[in-house]
């Protein structure tokens, strides 16, 4: 079995993985889930304020979460997420771009209707070959206990 919430230590930070971001993936998920012209015309992008294309925020949301489910989630108790509490897309991302993503754990409590789950908060970072922060994403991951009864760091 892959990790549980008793693994989940708060405080922690750990590489969970790097993307290279292409035009044609740009494009690709533009066209398809976010037209606007800045992703999916590059004269339209060149006259917009980004001077160039750049890839939308939620493919880049989307790049994150598909890191993290193939190098941390899977196989693991992740139950699923009640919601993302915070995105902040602070830099664009633009063709050629290698964003390292973070993971860190903010908080956790077992739930108090469900004690054999806790709830998880954690914290995405993406960081471009620059060493910029790219995107934030706050957000909340259920978690299956190992041993709901007597777990340690449980709260009420």
């Amino acid at each position: 079995m892959g990790i549980s919430y008793e693994d989940l230590e708060v405080g922690s930070r750990e590489e969970v993985g790097t993307h290279i971001f292409t035009v044609e993936e740009i494009l690709e998920f533009a066209e398809r889930f976010d037209p606007q012209p800045f992703h999916v015309d590059d004269a339209a992008a060149q006259a917009s304020p980004f001077g160039g294309l750049i890839a939308s925020g939620w493919h880049t949301c989307s790049v994150m979460m598909g890191m993290l489910v193939r190098n941390v989630l899977n196989g693991s108790t992740s139950l699923g997420s009640p919601g993302v509490e915070e995105i902040r897309w602070l830099k664009p991302v633009r063709p050629g771009d290698a964003l390292r993503m973070f993971n860190s754990v903010l908080a956790k409590r077992v739930s108090k209707s469900l004690p054999d789950r806790g709830i998880v908060t954690t914290l995405w970072e993406g960081i471009d070959q620059a060493g910029d922060t790219v995107i934030t994403v706050r957000a909340n991951v259920l978690f299956g206990l190992r041993h709901p009864q007597g777990t340690e760091g449980a709260s009420a």
